[in-house]
């Protein structure tokens, strides 16, 4: 454990964590609340709290196109800084748009701030590539997870327990305190000028149309190159429709089956269930990750993930259904920490921008997708089970996908690189 933590030696990449940490608080705590707002008051209306998470992942498709391009043209750090500064702002106009009372404006706020969001992770993730050691890069996955973990543990509490105290409003409050202060944090790093403009200095008003789509291109090109990276982009697309059925599974399972009464308090519950096992989960999942081949973690990660999903949909038994929850949540840290420590491996620098930019749009895509499918056909065509067998069979089959493909590509790109430092003169 204490080489998980000696990262924080880095000066730079404890004050990007700790904003990272702070922002996503905030954004949790209110998103979580204004979930409970929706049931609450349109609690006829199950529709209104899928549209919610669809405000999360619709805007991709709106900006997917350019964040990757500008996370590796512009300085990196300065995109950080603004997207917190600009969701601050956008967050008051949140919290004024439920004054008003008008939806339509709510999730157009919502819309907005979630569209702005989307510039945050690659450029923060482009910068902790360029702070940190090969070695570290598992790390710093782990991390990440666990800090995930806490959020699914305390985050459900903490805006249901805002929620009934100060209200929505409170919640807002705290979303926007919560951007400042990363904001401030994200300032005070010194982030060296190769690793915040690794392509070189370029103006704004100098990127033109024509640019921004060639870069855009490239990175495409260089994913599709890439086998291994093509490949784990391919299961990104599954993680989407897994990502957006499980964003709503929970409290619909929980409201329209388990415990229709208390569903509030349970999913407080499911929420600590879940989150301690991620957090048990993603603590061995980092320091497994040192021992064992990536691909491995991955793959045993979504075949286990996947089948307990499946079986959650047959229980009738809150009891038994957070025991299922709880292997779920343990298999999902080495899915994700082994993805997030192999992706800077096998990236450039100078690309790792625009192949973020391709990642998350492909996902979102297939959120979107799947949460529009469970708005139209949730109660009338699908039922809660149907949604865990798709949740679930998506997850098996990406598990299915990889046992196939990973362990060939893997090869294959460990005997490259051996090849090439064979190739590289050595300098005294």
């Amino acid at each position: 454990m204490s080489k998980v933590f000696s990262i924080f030696k880095n000066g730079n990449y404890t004050k990007l964590f700790l904003a990272n940490l702070t922002s996503q608080m905030g954004t949790v705590i209110g998103l979580t609340a204004f979930m409970f707002y929706l049931l609450d008051r349109f609690s006829n209306q199950p529709s209104y709290a899928t549209i919610n998470e669809m405000m999360f992942s619709l805007p991709t498709l709106l900006v997917f196109w350019i964040i990757g391009v500008l996370a590796d043209r512009m300085d990196r750090q300065k995109i950080a800084i603004y997207t917190d500064w600009i969701r601050a702002v956008l967050s008051i106009c949140f919290l004024v748009s439920i004054w008003v009372g008008w939806i339509p404006l709510i999730f157009f706020i919502l819309f907005l701030r979630s569209a702005v969001q989307k510039f945050f992770f690659p450029a923060e993730q482009a910068i902790v590539q360029g702070i940190l050691k090969e070695h570290e890069y598992t790390t710093a996955a782990g991390l990440n997870q666990m800090v995930n973990s806490l959020f699914m543990l305390f985050g459900s509490a903490l805006g249901a327990i805002t929620y009934w105290t100060v209200g929505i409003e409170g919640a807002i409050i705290v979303d926007t305190i919560s951007f400042v202060f990363s904001a401030l944090l994200l300032h005070a790093c010194k982030i060296p000028e190769n690793v915040r403009l690794p392509n070189g200095k370029n103006k704004l008003k100098d990127l033109q149309l024509s640019t921004i789509f060639k870069d855009f291109n490239e990175g495409m090109r260089y994913i599709l190159k890439n086998r291994l990276l093509f490949s784990l982009v391919i299961g990104f697309i599954v993680f989407g429709v897994v990502n957006g059925g499980f964003s709503v599974i929970p409290i619909f399972v929980l409201k329209y089956k388990l415990a229709p009464e208390t569903y509030e308090q349970m999913s407080v519950v499911l929420g600590i269930v879940f989150g301690a096992a991620v957090l048990i989960g993603s603590i061995f999942a980092s320091i497994i990750a040192q021992k064992v081949k990536l691909h491995k973690l991955i793959i045993w990660g979504l075949l286990i993930c996947g089948l307990f999903i499946v079986l959650s949909s047959y229980t009738e038994s809150l009891l038994i259904y957070f025991s299922l929850s709880f292997i779920v949540g343990l298999s999902l840290p080495f899915i994700n920490v082994a993805i997030g420590g192999w992706l800077p491996k096998i990236v450039d620098p100078k690309m790792m921008g625009r192949v973020q930019g391709w990642l998350d749009p492909l996902m979102m895509l297939a959120q979107t997708i799947t949460l529009g499918f469970i708005a139209v056909t949730f109660q009338t065509i699908t039922t809660i089970e149907g949604l865990f067998w798709l949740v679930g069979g998506c997850t098996i089959m990406v598990g299915i996908f990889y046992a196939f493909v990973l362990p060939k590509y893997d090869k294959q790109q460990t005997t490259t690189s051996s090849e090439q430092n064979v190739q590289e003169p050595s300098v005294m």
